[in-house]
């Protein structure tokens, strides 16, 4: 589902575990790593497309997470010129988000990437909670900082906003 002002509407993924970690993927045959992430389809919500996501890309069903909370309004980044499919109708020029931070309750051994016939991810890891704003592409940085400076509260509920001590 692309807006009027050609923004694709899209769920994006912080899947949690135990240690305040967030999961960290890598797309197949690139070395561009991401959360997982993916579009809205006509009369879904943002929440049934992120269970959908969840499970094409990791494998995961509804049981082996908690949802903690989600993003208050979308998030949007643009697209770079290069990447802007300037001969598709209706044209979209980047991407509007809600965010959902996610815990995992399940073993990590749960996670299956090859989930689905075509998987986006070949390799994942967990990380700090902020190195996702260092590695991902460029163009992506500002709506990942965003998110996670949005979400970061209810990642740690009882510290000190750690955006406050200058961790990313």
């Amino acid at each position: 589902m692309i807006d009027s002002e050609g923004y694709r509407a899209n769920v994006a993924i912080v899947l949690s575990n135990s240690e305040g970690q967030v999961f960290w993927a890598r797309r197949v045959g690139m070395e561009a790593w991401q959360f997982p992430q993916g579009g809205i389809r006509h009369n879904e919500s943002a929440q049934k497309a992120m269970y959908r996501e969840l499970h094409e890309e990791t494998g995961l069903l509804p049981e082996h997470v908690k949802l903690i909370g989600c993003t208050r309004d979308w998030l949007r980044y643009q697209l770079p010129k290069r990447f802007i499919r300037r001969h598709s109708s209706p044209l979209c020029i980047g991407q509007k988000q809600i965010w959902y931070l996610l815990k995992l309750l399940a073993d990590e051994s749960e996670v299956k990437l090859d989930a689905c016939k075509k998987p986006e991810f070949d390799h994942w890891r967990w990380v700090d909670f902020w190195q996702p704003v260092h590695e991902v592409v460029d163009f992506k940085r500002k709506v990942y900082e965003t998110a996670l400076q949005e979400l970061v509260s209810l990642a740690f509920p009882d510290t000190e906003s750690e955006s406050s001590s200058g961790k990313y």
